[in-house]
């Protein structure tokens, strides 16, 4: 039971106060809830039954739109400490969905880890210290230069910003192959993340074996590329990856692959894990990891943290390295809850900070969204599948029509309720 301890008593007066005690602690965690979506006194799902105008039509069939959601109320106690209370709408960790460019979330903080680990024995190595990456498996690719970086050399903070402030998938790749799978699953597992797994680069065809293979990378103290601080050879991880028995993992009725469209849905077996449940956990041990049992947490620096908050936080055309044009990246780009990606200007005073998935016709966005003049702040993380014609890469997805409306609706509804919520 969330927040409650509740102790042995003997007698059946005991058992009354006990039962009388669980109905008072509120509704169950998500583990125990979410499998029939909605508990006792949820108020995720008060929200949901109100006017169902931009909701409705996703809600009617829920199933059919793979909907799930997790809000998580945080309260400040007397010292500021926060406190979380979890709220589920369909939340079925067994039932898949492609979690796309979420998992770049937990890529980067792991790399950013990798490199806190390896600096007691490579002085001067950073997240600045230029990285050149080369290529020795088929498919894979060499990065020498970077352009949009401040010095011109690719470098570690460089991809994390990328990969956070547009979600670009080259950034998410080359984290990807500093961790390598191995490290990557390790590092889940000690986070607590179960039912998480990250086996693929992203948007260039990344099967096995090419998926168990990194590529060799080099650390260097300057911009010449002359004087080497760390090497990291090319590898293989030959360990079993995680394997769960997950429902739906077979999707739509037909696929295209190159230009010919093949009957049969496109099987998502050996893709990425990320359930909702998970994303929420990485996205509280980023920003609030002083809630979080120490073993549980990410071997961060205070500049590891900033540098991640940073990325998820500002809009892409504050950023002065990468730069990107206002234009094509609008400040909600990448804010699916309340902007509607790019749809709608975030209310005024309001901060999200988040990490957001599009692929396949899943949608979604798991953020943390906070108005220091309201005294707001809440979790919020959720996912909905826009595929009518049933046919993946197919480029024909409704995340314009449907996908993004009812996520920007959702978001305004528990932000406003958030606004109304009567605080301690």
């Amino acid at each position: 039971m969330a927040g409650m301890r509740i102790h042995r008593l003997g007698g059946p007066g005991a058992r009354a106060v006990a039962v009388l005690l669980m109905l008072l602690a509120g509704p169950l965690a998500p583990r125990a809830a979410g499998a029939q979506g909605l508990g006792w006194g949820n108020p995720l799902r008060q929200l949901l039954r109100r006017d169902t105008a931009g909701l409705g039509r996703v809600l009617a069939h829920p199933a059919a739109y793979r909907v799930q959601i997790l809000y998580t109320r945080i309260r400040r106690d007397a010292r500021g400490r926060a406190h979380f209370r979890r709220y589920g709408y369909r939340l079925r960790p067994r039932e898949y969905f492609y979690p796309a460019s979420t998992v770049k979330l937990p890529t980067a903080a792991l790399a950013l880890a990798r490199l806190r680990a390896l600096g007691p024995q490579v002085p001067g190595l950073t997240a600045d210290s230029p990285m050149l990456t080369d290529s020795a498996f088929a498919g894979q690719t060499r990065v020498l230069r970077d352009s949009s970086s401040a010095s011109g050399r690719p470098t570690v903070a460089n991809y994390v910003r990328k990969a956070l402030l547009v979600s670009d998938n080259d950034a998410y790749n080359r984290l990807y192959e500093l961790v390598g799978p191995g490290a990557l699953q390790a590092g889940l597992r000690q986070l607590g993340l179960r039912r998480t797994r990250i086996a693929g680069r992203l948007a260039v065809g990344d099967v096995p074996p090419g998926t168990r293979h990194t590529n060799p990378v080099s650390f260097y103290a300057d911009t010449a590329a002359r004087r080497l601080l760390y090497h990291q050879p090319a590898a293989y991880w030959p360990g079993p990856g995680p394997h769960w028995h997950l429902r739906g993992t077979a999707i739509g009725q037909a696929h295209v692959v190159g230009t010919a469209v093949v009957p049969g849905p496109l099987d998502l077996s050996q893709k990425n894990v990320f359930p909702l449940r998970d994303q929420q956990w990485v996205l509280r041990a980023v920003l609030f990891p002083e809630t979080l049992p120490a073993r549980r947490r990410l071997a961060l620096a205070p500049a590891d943290y900033g540098l991640l908050r940073t990325a998820m936080g500002e809009a892409p055309a504050a950023s002065p390295h990468p730069r990107y044009d206002a234009a094509h990246y609008p400040a909600t780009y990448a804010k699916f809850l309340l902007g509607g990606g790019g749809q709608a200007a975030l209310p005024p005073g309001v901060q999200v900070f988040n990490k957001i998935g599009q692929s396949y016709g899943f949608l979604i966005d798991n953020a943390y969204v906070t108005d220091a003049a309201q005294g707001v702040e809440f979790l919020l993380s959720a996912v909905v599948y826009v595929n009518a014609d049933g046919v993946l890469n197919d480029d024909r997805y409704e995340y314009d029509a449907i996908g993004f409306p009812f996520l920007r609706e959702l978001g305004r509804r528990v932000y406003e309720a958030e606004c109304r919520r009567k605080r301690p």
